[in-house]
């Protein structure tokens, strides 16, 4: 596997599934031209490599930077060339005191809600007295939902005080780690890790059953805290439920601080949608908005790179972004994570929020609540699901889909008069949504 292969290989596991299967997938490296400074890639199509090397551009350079320490320039060219032979990948230099950080990641461009507020109140604790009162910070939570942006936000705030930091994923450490051992140059590599003033240390659940990386890692973590030297620490579950992992590392990690992030709020993602949109220059009506933010989960790097796709698209096919086409342009993204979702899943969900039973919602009964509950769960159904109105009819002991057909005509009539009733279907949509990623 050559530098490229790898750096791709590594872009995978931090992208969604669908990003890389229609885009980066599509991607052949170049090494007989490549540099260490200038790196290219060939694309089948200009659609393409607009798309890359406006969403992933810069990771792509950072990931080439993590392996050699030069940060390149990345080109995407139209074309094709023959996929090169496997190479012996160069392995990380050790002797590096500091390495990159993307210095859009700041405490100020982190938007906070109630899902993130006490991870983001410890980070920036952490950040300005470092070594103290939480070492280590320990941030855990699914994918996508910021931790990386508090470790780089930790990170710049100290660059700008002239720190040494080192940030880096566990897989890099392990890469760095290896390489060393093979090259004899363990002191190299201890200097770098043991000498900085803060290590930030991305995904460390990937330390699970790596004896010989987790002894390395001790005495690596002795020494930083023996010195007062700030260790955060990422991952996607807390300590205890890190599989493969020695107890005496276990106690460590949970010395300090330990703070999870959760999916956010409807109101947290519009919010990061607006930002992202303000950030970059993207004119988004609030309709898009809330669109965005109610079907397409709670993966905050695949929202940010939907907004990308859709300027992106807009801007190559000199389109405004109006409501049907965002609903056009993400539709796959959408489907599949309606795939997921069940209607048993809404009704579930819809029964405990409105406190009535599923077996009311299923039943004959005509109450106020139990009609607005049904009425709800049916609208849900329809837009969240990919079943049929017979199909959704059949499970709500209805007649035929006539009567279907009527409770999506009351409930639109509903909406457009009570706008309380609008958001509660936004804030149940998101639930769901939230839901069904966590049990996929």
């Amino acid at each position: 596997m050559n530098i490229g292969q790898k750096v791709l290989s590594s872009l995978k596991k931090e992208i969604s599934e669908i990003d890389y299967n229609r885009y980066i997938q599509k991607l052949v490296y170049d090494s007989k031209n490549s540099r260490s400074n200038i790196v290219y890639f060939t694309a089948p199509n200009m659609i393409i490599a607009k798309w890359v090397k406006t969403k992933y551009a810069d990771k792509i350079s950072h990931l080439f930077e993590l392996q050699n320490e030069v940060k390149p320039e990345i080109e995407i060219i139209i074309g094709k060339i023959k996929k090169q032979p496997n190479t012996k990948v160069v392995a990380e230099k050790s002797s590096a005191k500091s390495t990159f950080l993307n210095p859009s990641h700041t405490f100020d461009s982190f938007i906070v809600g109630d899902s993130n507020q006490f991870a983001f109140t410890t980070a920036k604790s952490v950040a300005e007295k470092p070594g103290k009162q939480y070492n280590p910070l320990f941030i855990y939570g699914g994918v996508g939902l910021g931790k990386t942006h508090l470790l780089h936000a930790i990170g710049n705030y100290h660059v700008d005080l002239g720190k040494t930091v080192i940030y880096t994923t566990l897989e890099q450490f392990v890469n760095s780690f290896t390489a060393s051992l093979k090259q004899q140059t363990m002191d190299r590599f201890r200097d770098k890790f043991r000498e900085c003033d803060l290590l930030l240390i991305d995904d460390i659940q990937f330390l699970s059953r790596k004896e010989q990386t987790q002894e390395e890692f001790f005495h690596t973590f002795n020494e930083l805290y023996n010195n007062n030297k700030q260790i955060v620490m990422t991952a996607d579950r807390a300590p205890n439920k890190i599989a493969g992992l020695v107890d005496r590392l276990r106690t460590r990690f949970e010395w300090g601080l330990m703070a999870d992030i959760q999916p956010p709020g409807l109101e947290t993602k519009i919010a990061i949608i607006q930002k992202k949109c303000e950030l970059d220059g993207i004119s988004l009506n609030p309709e898009i908005v809330n669109f965005i933010a109610t079907h397409m989960g709670d993966n905050i790097r695949e929202i940010e790179g939907t907004i990308i796709k859709l300027n992106a698209m807009s801007n190559m096919l000199n389109q405004e972004i109006t409501l049907d086409f965002a609903q056009n342009a993400i539709k796959d993204q959408i489907k599949e994570k309606k795939e997921n979702i069940t209607i048993d899943d809404i009704v579930k969900i819809v029964c405990k929020e409105l406190n009535i039973k599923p077996s009311d919602i299923k039943s004959k009964k005509r109450t106020k609540n139990v009609v607005s509950a049904r009425r709800t769960a049916i609208y849900l159904a329809r837009n969240l699901t990919q079943s049929t109105m017979p199909k959704i009819a059949m499970h709500f002991g209805m007649k035929d889909h006539t009567a279907i057909s009527h409770a999506m005509k009351k409930i639109h009539e509903i909406i457009d008069n009570d706008e309380n009733f609008k958001v509660l279907l936004e804030e149940l949509s998101n639930k769901i949504s939230s839901n069904s990623q966590k049990t996929s």
